[in-house]
């Protein structure tokens, strides 16, 4: 039977070379297994007929057993007629119309003859009518029979090739109807037992044609956990495979240098968050195996803090620490915030970026290569092959998702044994998301604010009220604070974008004319964008026009508002990024979201997410509901495609967690994958692996 689902779908009935090729394009229906694996998207239940009596109009889409009593036809134009059919139940008359195609309704149902029309009822001339009807000859044992229709997505060209829902769904039950030998089983007849699944045969059969919506739960309950089973199994196999393998370097003690930062540099005391993930992370450089730990912490929770005490640990331990940041501001931001941190204690740390040339890179490779420099903080540049170190035991990956997964595996080779990893996010990811993503890193969470810090109060603002916004911004800063005011340019290329930067920016000089403005967008040259950054940064500009370049890592604790135009154009997680710019001072700050009166109402649901909540997990979980998570930013970079069918990760929690709990249960009972108690789940993961989804794992 698996042969079946293998051979190529031009030889379907129905198919053919021409309509075949618009299936690959179009959706990638190469085979029949393929066509199958086409899941409806919607389901209209057909198991019931009404009477024409019992019909309103603003009823959905039903169903009606009758005969055509007559046609007639209606001039619309001198080449356009409309043709309506008295259609008739035995309980009353209801009208058929079409706009289109009515000759071909004319020429192919006869008066008389038992129908079952199918349609959306409305209300007009008095009478129910339903325009444009989907009409089958009545048979009583089909129509006992029919249960819930299925609807499949079809695109523009291939409703134009005569591929339409109905036509799919044709295809698709001609396809079934092949079928005679049930379809092997991909999953254990203990685990399917177990979880009371339906088999892999009935729940594909059933997914297409199912009599009533119990039967169509189950089915897809089926089909969905056995997609997210497999994901979890490769990443959950990837990760245990991968702490058999690689040793990690022993952290055995904590030494002199953090115990004098604990005791004379820290700046405030730990919240229990970070004290929390720095016994993890203690824990992990302890025991011998190679760590990898995602960090998730909202913006200004203090993971740089918790970052810098691992990378003592390191030193303490005699080994190198490094870490690498995505953009050039944010490493030099990094180097100053821990040269500060660090004071008087006798530590050498050194910044290595593309700014950093000649005599000064020699002197940092040199000091890497011999051991001097203790902690190392940088860009990309530090992954090139000129750079060698002494002994890298821990490196830290900040906003990992800018980092692609073969420059991240590049740090490897530093070092003799693979060094401990800490990768740190401040987009908050929700469970099940990092469950897939980050599925083989062990996760820690800083949930907790410093104390001293205030929300940030978030308020919706229409652009016709941008005279009152000017005048708050002015008090805010004569108070001694400073603005930021954000442009939608979210792609670096879009040129109209750039010219509403640099006409707004003129605007807003001549709106505040006693203050300095600076300007800082991503086609800016480095070092003229890092000398606009300085002046804010000093203080010597009071606002910054900008674009989302200030999205990560600016930290300003004097800026107080955050204005960001246009802002239906960002996602949620993006304006919840942006929002983090501000607030980190004791000073109460403002994020004003600045929208065009007519909005989406999915946008504005974002929009009222952000000003109920500061919470950035609930509004990750929000975000991915909204947007799902192939859209979510980081996921397509991050090595992890999410190629799936029928299974959703927004909306399938409880599944995600039960696929995750059965993976780990094969893995703890077969660590080596190789008992043939699990023969049946290795074979199809390994056909899983060659098809072509991504399966990346991340690491």
């Amino acid at each position: 039977m698996a042969d079946i689902l293998s051979q190529d779908i031009q030889y379907l009935p129905g198919v053919g070379p021409a309509r075949k090729k618009i299936l690959s394009e179009e959706l990638g229906i190469n085979t029949f297994g393929d066509l199958l694996q086409h899941y409806p998207y919607r389901y209209v239940d057909r198991s019931r007929v009404y009477s024409i009596r019992e019909l309103t109009g603003d009823m959905p889409f039903v169903q009606v057993c009758g005969k055509i009593l007559s046609f007639e036809t209606f001039d619309m134009s001198p080449r356009k007629q409309r043709v309506v059919a008295h259609f008739y139940d035995g309980t009353d008359v209801m009208d058929l119309t079409w706009f289109n195609g009515g000759k071909y309704a004319m020429k192919t149902y006869r008066p008389g003859t038992l129908y079952v029309v199918f349609g959306k009822p409305t209300v007009y001339g008095g009478r129910i009518n339903v325009v444009h009807p989907e009409i089958d000859q009545a048979d009583s044992l089909e129509l006992s029979a029919m249960g819930m229709q299925p609807y499949y997505n079809t695109t523009e060209k291939m409703k134009k090739a005569g591929l339409t829902s109905r036509t799919v769904e044709r295809l698709t039950k001609s396809l079934v109807e092949r079928m005679k030998t049930p379809l092997p089983e991909t999953l254990p007849a203990e685990m399917t037992a177990r979880l009371r699944l339906m088999s892999r045969d009935e729940a594909l059969r059933t997914v297409h044609y199912p009599h009533n919506a119990r039967e169509l739960e189950r089915a897809r309950a089926r089909l969905k956990f056995e997609e997210l089973f497999y994901v979890q199994l490769n990443i959950v196999r990837y990760a245990s495979d991968h702490r058999r393998r690689y040793r990690g370097y022993v952290f055995a003690r904590v030494g002199e240098h953090f115990n004098r930062f604990y005791s004379h540099n820290l700046p405030f005391a730990l919240t229990e968050a970070q004290k929390r993930v720095i016994r993890e992370i203690r824990r992990d450089t302890a025991s011998g195996r190679q760590m990898n730990r995602l960090l998730q912490g909202d913006v200004g929770s203090g993971k740089t803090l918790v970052a810098l005490m691992s990378m003592l640990l390191a030193v303490d331990n005699g080994f190198q620490a490094c870490i690498m940041a995505p953009t050039e501001i944010l490493a030099e931001q990094h180097l100053a915030t821990m040269r500060a941190f660090l004071a008087d204690m006798p530590l050498r740390v050194e910044l290595l970026t593309g700014m950093v040339k000649g005599r000064r890179r020699r002197e940092v490779l040199d000091g890497l290569a011999s051991g001097e420099v203790q902690i190392l903080v940088g860009t990309h540049a530090v992954i090139e092959d000129t750079v060698q170190f002494c002994r890298l035991g821990f490196v830290v990956v900040d906003e990992q998702h800018r980092f692609g997964v073969a420059q991240r595996a590049k740090l490897w080779g530093k070092s003799d044994n693979p060094p401990h990893i800490l990768v740190m996010t401040a987009t908050p990811i929700p469970r099940t998301l990092a469950m897939t993503l980050y599925g083989d890193l062990d996760v820690s969470v800083i949930d907790e604010l410093p104390p001293g810090r205030k929300p940030v109060v978030t308020q919706h603002v229409y652009d016709s009220r941008m005279p009152t916004l000017y005048d708050g911004i002015r008090r805010q800063i004569r108070l001694g604070r400073q603005a930021y005011i954000v442009f939608p340019l979210i792609e670096e290329s879009e040129k109209s974008d750039l010219r509403n930067l640099e006409t707004g920016f003129e605007t807003l000089r001549e709106v505040f004319p006693e203050f300095s403005l600076g300007k800082v967008h991503g086609r800016m040259k480095p070092a003229e964008k890092d000398a606009e950054m300085q002046r804010f940064v000093s203080g010597e500009a009071q606002i910054l026009v900008a674009t989302t370049v200030i999205e990560v890592g600016v930290n300003v604790p004097n800026a107080s508002v955050m204005v960001i135009l246009d802002a239906q154009r960002f996602g949620l997680s993006q304006l919840h990024q942006l929002r983090g710019r501000v607030g980190r001072g004791a000073d109460q700050s403002y994020c004003i979201l600045v929208t065009p009166v007519k909005l989406s109402e999915d946008t504005r649901k974002r929009i009222d997410i952000l000003c109920e909540t500061n919470d950035g997990f609930r509004i990750a979980e929000a975000d991915l509901k909204l947007r799902g998570p192939g859209d979510l930013e980081g996921t397509q970079q991050s090595g992890m495609a999410f190629d799936l069918k029928i299974a959703d990760i927004a909306h399938d929690g409880q599944l995600v967690q039960l696929a995750r709990d059965e993976a780990q249960r094969v893995i703890d009972d077969d660590p080596e994958c190789s008992s043939d108690r699990y023969a049946l789940l290795w074979a199809r993961l390994k056909e899983l692996r060659k098809s072509d989804i991504n399966w990346g794992a991340i690491s």
